[in-house]
C-alpha cells in the first residue's frame, strides 16, 4: 500500500495532480479544493489511498490522515465508489461530513452532485457507528427556505457546500429576506480581499 507521497507537482488538472517522485510522474486524484490551491513546481506531501481494480491502479491523495480516513469510511458504504467519495470530500470538509452523519442531516449530503436522497440516507445509516466521535461538533444550523435557495444557487455556480455555507453566514443579520438580495450579499463574500 502506498501510504504517502512527497514530491513536486509537475502537472495539474481539475481533481488531479501529477507528482514527480525520482523521475516518475504519478497521477493522484485529489479533492477539488486541494487541486485549486496548489501551484506547479510546488512541493507537496499527500496522504494517499491506493484503489486496486482489475483494470486499473488508482491513487487518491489527501492533505491529512483525517480526510483519508473519511474517504475510506465512505468507500465502505454500499453504492459509494472512489469517485463519489472524492466528490463528497470536494464539496464538504471532514468535520461537516461528521456533523451530517452524527446529526442525521441527509439534506447536506444530498446537495453534493451525484448524491441522491437514498445514497445520503445509506451514508448516514452505515457510517453512524463507524465514524469516530469528535467533541464540539454541533449540528449545522437549520437554514430558512430563502437561505436554502441561496445555498442551492451557490452550489449550482460551482461553489462547494462548505464555501456556500460560509458565504451565507457572512450575510449581515437583518438583511432582506429576498433570494436575489441575499445571493448578492453571499457573492460579496467571495469578492472580499
Amino acid at each position: 500500500m502506498i501510504s504517502s507521497l512527497h514530491g513536486n507537482i509537475i502537472h495539474k488538472e481539475t481533481g488531479s495532480l501529477v507528482i514527480e517522485l525520482g523521475g516518475i510522474g504519478l497521477q493522484v486524484f485529489v479533492p477539488a479544493s486541494l487541486s485549486e490551491q496548489t501551484r506547479l513546481g510546488e512541493r507537496i506531501n499527500l496522504h494517499t489511498y491506493l484503489v486496486v481494480r482489475q483494470d486499473a491502479l488508482t491513487l487518491y491523495g489527501f492533505e491529512s490522515p483525517d480526510s483519508r480516513e473519511i474517504f475510506t469510511q465512505l468507500l465502505t458504504v454500499n453504492g459509494v465508489g472512489p469517485r463519489l467519495a472524492m466528490s463528497i470530500l470536494s464539496a464538504m470538509d471532514p468535520d461537516t461530513i461528521r456533523r451530517a452523519v452524527f446529526h442525521e442531516q441527509s439534506d447536506l449530503l444530498s446537495r453534493v452532485p451525484g448524491v441522491g436522497k437514498k445514497t445520503a440516507q445509506k451514508i448516514l445509516l452505515q457510517l453512524h457507528d463507524r465514524i469516530k466521535a469528535v467533541e464540539g461538533l454541533a449540528p449545522v444550523a437549520a437554514m430558512s427556505e430563502v437561505d436554502t435557495e441561496v445555498l442551492d444557487a451557490l452550489t449550482t455556480l460551482g461553489y462547494s457546500v462548505v464555501e456556500a455555507q460560509a458565504a451565507i453566514q457572512y450575510i449581515p443579520a437583518g438583511s432582506p429576506e429576498e433570494v436575489s438580495e441575499r445571493l448578492r450579499l453571499a457573492l460579496a463574500y467571495f469578492a472580499r480581499p
